[in-house]
């Protein structure tokens, strides 16, 4: 049973919330102890918020999942965690992190609770809406963002913020497109939002989204404040390291993997995850050793 709970709550996709830490490290205050230890418990607020809605949202959505070839196997869709008590523990987790979020700042108390609403918010309602649910995961690692920036108390880069938003757009496209790809004619039962799209728009968007997110990049590493602010022009080095990446999840957004999600693929990804223990290496050689 503890396993179960533990499997709802998705530890495997926690790193995503390792967007909270890019404020404290591209403010150059990584190691500063109390910046740094404001941003690591940041970081676990998001985690605990984000492993209550994966409950509630295994919860709401366990009758589609047991249609789904991989999601049937989930906890609460398997039957091995009963939903009282999936939801009781996703009440724990929000009364925990939202009690705790205050002590990093009432900026970031208003933004973890942003966050919260926002994705009970899709939960409940937004992931029926066709582009409004990709737009709200988007706006859920924004918010990320934003989070990191309050607690560490470092002015958020609108920058990073365009960035992060458009990256997150285009891994929920991918999604999407996948979804279409792998499910067929049932793709409907599955989510019902994917009756309302259509293949060739996903495709044309991610492509769309995927080149302004690389241009964007290239474009904040080629800005004169970046190169002013970090006293170096060498962060353009690290270009190709995103590059690769986009181009690795294309790859798995075209599989037909017994509809594993391309980005549960992509955190499983050898060559994917060596390219990221790359970018973070340079990144940090040319910010802070330069």
């Amino acid at each position: 049973m503890l396993r179960g709970i533990l499997r709802t709550l998705r530890p495997h996709q926690w790193m995503k919330n390792s967007f909270v830490l890019a404020p404290l490290v591209f403010s150059r205050h990584l190691g500063e102890r109390d910046v740094t230890l404001r941003a690591i418990g940041a970081t676990l607020v998001f985690c605990l918020l984000s492993g209550s809605v994966y409950a509630i949202n295994d919860v709401l959505d366990a009758e589609k999942d047991r249609a789904h070839p991989t999601k049937r196997n989930r906890p609460v869709a398997s039957g091995c965690v009963p939903p009282r008590l999936a939801s009781a523990v996703a009440v724990g987790l929000i009364a925990v992190s939202i009690g705790a979020a205050p002590l990093l700042g009432v900026g970031f108390s208003i933004v973890a609770s942003a966050y919260l609403l926002q994705n009970l918010a899709y939960s409940l309602v937004l992931k029926e809406v066709v582009f409004v649910d990709v737009l709200s995961i988007a706006a859920g690692f924004v918010l990320r963002v934003l989070g990191g920036s309050l607690a560490a108390g470092v002015e958020p880069s609108v920058w990073l913020l365009v960035c992060t938003f458009l990256l997150a757009l285009f891994l929920a496209l991918g999604k999407r497109s996948h979804e279409l790809r792998t499910a067929g004619d049932r793709a409907g039962e599955r989510r019902p939002v994917l009756r309302r799209y259509s293949a060739g728009a996903i495709r044309t968007l991610m492509l769309a989204t995927g080149v302004a997110t690389m241009c964007a990049y290239a474009a904040y590493t080629l800005a004169p404040h970046t190169r002013e602010f970090f006293g170096t022009w060498m962060l353009v080095l690290t270009t190709p390291f995103p590059a690769f990446g986009l181009l690795r999840f294309v790859g798995f957004v075209g599989r037909r993997n017994g509809g594993e999600s391309p980005t549960d693929s992509m955190l499983r990804d050898v060559p994917f995850l060596a390219n990221l223990a790359l970018y973070a290496a340079a990144v940090l050689a040319i910010l802070y050793a330069t």
